[in-house]
Parts: C-alpha cells; structure tokens; sequence
C-alpha cells in the first residue's frame, strides 16, 4: 500500500483505521483488538485514527491494553489521536457543560493522559478536534510547538478547521500544522468546492476524511439517485459499494486518507478492496453529480 509522507520520519497508510467506535464493540478484550490491528496490518493499513474523547474517554486505554499485550505492534502502526474537547463524562465528570479547550495547560494534559492510556512514549500525530472560539493562537501554537519539542508528539494537525482557522493558528507556530482532518464523503462534498480542499492542497496539508460513508447513511436509501449511480457503477466494476465509495475519495489529487471506522473483523479485512478499484475522470463525475443531485455547470 501506497504511504504518505506528513514529517520527516512521519508516513501515514493511505488508508486509516478508525477507533472511535472500539470502546463500544461487545468485545474488548486486548486479543480481540489485536486481532482488528493485525487484519489492518495484512493489508498495509498501519494508521490507527483515536481521539482522547472516543468512547466517553476509553477508546485510547482500549488500544492501550492491546499494545501493553503485544508490544511488537507499537512499532508497526501510526497513532493518530485528537485532543481538545471536554465532555461532562469519565476524566472530565466534573465538567458543567461541553466545550472545547485549547489552553496549553490543557493540551499538555491531554497529551500526557493519551500517552498513559495508549501505553506508549509517543503519539504520531496529534490533532486539535475542533475549533474553539476561545483559542488564544499563540498559546495554543506554542503548546503544540512544545510537545513536539519534548519529543511526546512527532507532527501535529487539526481537525474540522476552515482555512481561516488553520492560517490563524499556524502563525504563531514554527512547526507545520501537517493535517486536516474532515468530513467528506459522497453524502457529504462540500469540501471540494468551498475551499476547504483547495486551501490543504496549497498549504501542503494531508486532507483526512472523516466519516467517508456518511456512518453507513451513505447506502441507507435517502438518495435514491446516488445509490442508483453507485449501483450501476459497482456492478460494472465487480465491487461492492463501500470500496467504490472510498475509491471515489481516493482518486482525488489531494491524497485524501479515508478514516474508515468498523468493529467487524470481516469488514476490517475488506478496507483495502477500494485501492483495486480502477475510476477514470468520467467514472468520478457520474458519482459527484449524483452526489450534488445535478450535473456541474
């Protein structure tokens, strides 16, 4: 499988490997887990997507007793992990309402909890989840800035930010804010269009989508249209609608990494089925109209 480079030494698989729903399978047992990592591993799939809130705060210590069990995988994959919102649940019970938080004190705790939970000395790249409105830039610039210093943290990004987010807070940085994680799917393209895509591809950021089947709503039925064109397509091409989905976000020039999320081992094995599936220009503007629901002007 083909890498991406985000740092020096920092490459991410084409693919990611979401944990957020890890903590809610029936089974999570360290074994269970290292059997999801190992089938990703099968398939050239080494980026494990976490974040410090999934799982009401205990994704992160679900990966954690995983890699206490089997150590040799730390040194296989790349942790990706989120820090920034604080939800009245687990570590952060006491809290009176959700908000976001990107002081510096905060982000050095975050990173500190995720590395004890995940039982590890580093986290590969680190992700402010969302903008906060409170966000001092420089504050918040020189915490990311120092947790890559201390060597805790190896590149650092954001998540959900617009354009005017991220040129805001890199300013006050010295390190390059590396990624951009996002939602986009065929149920949701905006990206492409209101410069949020365009903005990475100049700035040399990594474009991460987030929810790349719209959580499954994507084959749910709510437009007919779109799956009538996926249908259609996949049947010509001999493959299901989930990878040419994925191949649809794969095939754009930015090098979008679709974060895709499952509990299901069988379903796990079959993440990499999209990078099979060959799409030329035409095949990618039948999806993107149906998507829109009209053809482009």
């Amino acid at each position: 499988m083909n890498r991406i480079s985000i740092a020096d030494g920092v490459a991410l698989s084409r693919i990611g490997y979401g944990m957020w729903r890890i903590a809610d399978d029936s089974d999570t047992s360290p074994g269970h887990v290292q059997a999801k990592i190992e089938a990703c591993l099968e398939q050239g799939i080494t980026t494990l997507d976490q974040a410090d809130i999934y799982g009401g705060y205990t994704a992160e210590a679900v990966l954690g007793a995983a890699l206490k069990a089997a150590p040799e995988l730390r040194d296989k994959v790349e942790i990706v992990t989120k820090c920034g919102i604080v939800a009245p649940m687990g570590r952060h019970a006491a809290a009176r309402v959700k908000h976001y938080d990107t002081s510096a004190s905060h982000i050095a705790a975050s990173v500190d909890a995720s590395l004890r939970d995940m039982k590890t000395d580093r986290i590969d790249l680190l992700l402010i989840h969302r903008p906060d409105p409170l966000m001092d830039p420089v504050e918040t610039g020189r915490a990311l800035d120092a947790v890559v210093e201390a060597g805790k943290v190896r590149a650092v990004g954001v998540s959900n930010f617009r354009p005017h987010d991220i040129a805001l807070l890199q300013e006050s940085m010295y390190q390059p804010l590396c990624a951009n994680q996002i939602e986009i799917s065929l149920a949701a393209p905006e990206a492409l269009s209101n410069g949020d895509l365009a903005f990475m591809q100049r700035e040399g950021m990594l474009p991460m989508a987030w929810s790349p089947l719209a959580g499954g709503a994507l084959f749910a039925g709510v437009r007919p249209a779109l799956i009538e064109a996926l249908r259609n397509m996949a049947e010509t091409k001999g493959c299901d609608l989930a990878a040419l989905a994925v191949a649809w976000l794969l095939h754009h020039p930015a090098g979008i990494i679709p974060v895709m999320g499952t509990n299901t081992l069988t379903r796990i094995r079959q993440l990499s089925d999209a990078l099979s599936v060959e799409m030329d220009r035409e095949d990618w503007f039948i999806l993107y109209e149906a998507a829109l629901g009209h053809e482009v002007a």
